[in-house]
């Protein structure tokens, strides 16, 4: 568990700026789930948790393409304050394939796309550097992922199927006999796919329906756990913490308080 300095000081990432996504345009939806932007607020750095949700992303940040990896737990990068930050969020299934790489390799890692060996990586960064502002360069790097999107592998079906699965509290296990395949086969899949295994997979995108509750307002704690589908509050306090390392308390307040000024 984290310091008690870390759990009373971080800022989840929703906090530590203006964050927008969007839909991908339809030539990309087989491989990106969305596409997004974070513009840091200027002043004193701060320190942000960026907290697993069972995905991995691209982003172009400081005039570098770099590959987010999945977390289990919570990351604390350093981030400069005032960095504007474009994201892609590969659609369950797709990093693997597109990256050429399996997804346990970069657990909890950001990785140069230069390093994974992405041939036209050089040729998109220098187009994205050329951009006046970080609007052309959000329209540039859709444009250049679309470029890409039409010679990749298909996304795995099998992934998508799992991924649904934990987003919708059914457990994985559940599929097996539907995918054709045993626990030892979900379980690889799972790691190439993913990073880690179905039970963490679940344990997460439960996490990501508590974040999302949270979003609607003050709710009491031990609702709040019922909806997302702990087993009763200290259970909900013990994962979010181990995910996190904030409380359930400073999560819904952080959260709702941005809801409100929004």
């Amino acid at each position: 568990m984290a310091s008690g300095r870390r759990k009373d000081t971080a800022l989840l990432a929703a906090r530590a700026g203006r964050y927008h996504e969007s839909m991908p345009p339809p030539a990309l939806r087989r491989h990106f789930s969305r596409l997004w932007s974070h513009a840091l607020h200027d002043g004193p750095p701060a320190m942000v948790a960026i907290v697993p949700d069972g995905y991995c992303d691209l982003l172009w940040i400081d005039g570098r393409l770099v590959v987010a990896g999945p977390d289990r737990t919570a990351a604390f990068p350093v981030i400069r304050p005032g960095a504007a930050v474009i994201g892609a969020r590969f659609a369950p299934g797709a990093a693997a394939p597109w990256l050429k790489t399996p997804l346990s390799a970069l657990v909890g890692c950001s990785v140069p796309l230069a390093d994974i060996g992405r041939k036209d990586t050089a040729e998109f960064e220098a187009r994205l550097a050329d951009c006046p502002a970080p609007s052309a360069a959000t329209a540039l790097f859709s444009r250049l992922l679309e470029e890409t999107a039409r010679d990749e592998e298909e996304p795995a079906r099998d992934a998508a199927m799992i991924f649904a699965a934990a987003d919708n509290a059914r457990p994985a296990s559940g599929l097996l006999e539907h995918l054709g395949m045993s626990e030892r086969q979900l379980r690889r899949r799972c790691h190439h796919h993913f990073g880690y295994g179905a039970k963490t997979l679940e344990r997460i995108r439960r996490f990501q329906r508590f974040l999302d509750l949270c979003k609607s307002g003050a709710i009491p704690l031990a609702r709040l756990a019922l909806e997302s589908g702990f087993a009763d509050q200290p259970h909900m306090t013990r994962e979010v913490g181990e995910l996190s390392t904030l409380t359930p308390a400073v999560i819904l307040g952080q959260l709702s308080i941005r809801q409100r000024a929004d």
